[in-house]
């Protein structure tokens, strides 16, 4: 006879069943805890709720681990396979071998099962799979980078964060950023109920990406701008860049370095903002600023990391550069005044709230708090 416990995630409280020491199925988060337990009950007839053996209790912290972000495969969970078909077995050995952060698609997965052409028949496979996150059917893909179907509890919205959460960006966005924009207001709506109202007065999510011919030009333009209105950062900017009429693509870091404190002053500059430009310019020409290419390929935190160590930029400064240019979904700055006016105004708070107030209601948005934060801007407009 089965047996089930439920577990806490960072997705929310899990369940897992084992039949003596090997796992028989793994159930993700229902709308809630009692949901979810019900639905273990109903999975496997007769399961009582007890205290799981050490094997499968290594596999729910390993579970718990993967959905963490840490770079665990659980391929060391004993999963009892013997029931299945072979085409299905086989389909989720194939899936098992696929590291976290990566991807299959479902063609790529039926070849590697030795049917080439069933990709339809691993989707149905998948379907079917009883062991979510184990056999991680969330890392297969459909052609393009798409997000393709996800049938366990949540869908489309459960298997995107579940890939967040990895560090995998899909295709599907129509915006420029690299997730779906209605999976996104469609989770979010479905999180938090105060915000679905916001939703719905604001409209579509609309924010695209702006493009930057460097990391350089984009944080030379944060520092102009700074404590400044629109008007006279774009008036600073524009007398800086004609400093340099050999360069009219726009100013290098070569160009700041070159001119002296008198001329760089003499456009409107504060002597602090020299300072953090020539700061910019010299990381930019030794190497130590990323590139472009170089930021994508790493985590939210450590850009954060890099680009707050120049002079004069912010945790504020690097959140809007991971937003504005580089699409994460993920990135909620918590530290902004006008986030938190919109904030205050959504949730109708009688006090203003702190960064620690947004940061632990924004808990309910993973992996869309970008999303999230657009609609508490925007809500200022209405």
């Amino acid at each position: 006879m089965s047996s089930f416990t439920l577990f806490d995630t960072p997705i929310g409280r899990c369940g897992i069943a084992w039949d003596g020491e090997m796992v028989v199925g793994v159930q993700l988060p229902e709308g809630r805890v009692a949901d979810t337990r019900t639905r273990l009950r109903e999975r496997f007839d007769g399961a009582r709720e007890g205290t799981p053996p050490p094997p499968v209790q290594s596999a729910i912290d390993s579970i718990v681990a993967s959905l963490r972000g840490e770079a665990d495969d659980l391929v060391d969970v004993p999963l009892d396979l013997a029931s299945l078909p072979r085409f299905q077995r086989k389909v989720y050995e194939v899936v098992r071998t696929i590291p976290p952060g990566e991807t299959m698609s479902y063609g790529e997965v039926a070849a590697t099962a030795g049917s080439p052409g069933a990709a339809r028949a691993v989707g149905q496979a998948l379907g079917r799979n009883p062991y979510a996150i184990v056999v991680p059917c969330h890392r297969v893909l459909a052609s393009g980078g798409k997000t393709g179907g996800f049938s366990a509890t949540g869908g489309v919205s459960t298997k995107l964060r579940m890939l967040a959460i990895e560090g995998v960006r899909t295709r599907d966005g129509d915006t420029g950023f690299p997730f779906d924009r209605n999976t996104a207001v469609d989770f979010l709506r479905a999180s938090d109920a105060s915000l679905a109202r916001l939703i719905d007065r604001v409209g579509p999510f609309t924010l695209q990406l702006a493009s930057t011919p460097s990391v350089f030009a984009s944080l030379a333009e944060a520092i102009v701008h700074q404590q400044l209105s629109l008007g006279a950062a774009a008036t600073i900017h524009r007398r800086l860049g004609d400093l340099f009429p050999r360069t009219p693509s726009g100013f290098t870091a070569r160009d700041v370095l070159g001119a002296s404190e008198e001329q760089l002053r003499g456009v409107g500059l504060s002597r602090a903002k020299v300072l953090a430009l020539r700061d910019l310019a010299q990381r930019t020409v030794d190497g130590s600023l990323p590139t472009l290419t170089e930021l994508r390929g790493l985590d939210d935190d450590t850009i954060v990391e890099r680009l707050s160590s120049v002079r004069g930029i912010g945790r504020w400064s690097a959140e809007m550069f991971l937003i504005r240019h580089l699409g994460r979904p993920d990135v909620l700055p918590v530290d902004d005044f006008a986030l938190r006016r919109g904030y205050q105004r959504a949730f109708r708070t009688k006090d203003p709230p702190t960064a620690k107030d947004v940061a632990r209601r924004g808990e309910r948005w993973r992996p869309f708090r970008t999303v999230a934060g657009w609609y508490l801007w925007r809500g200022l407009d209405l």
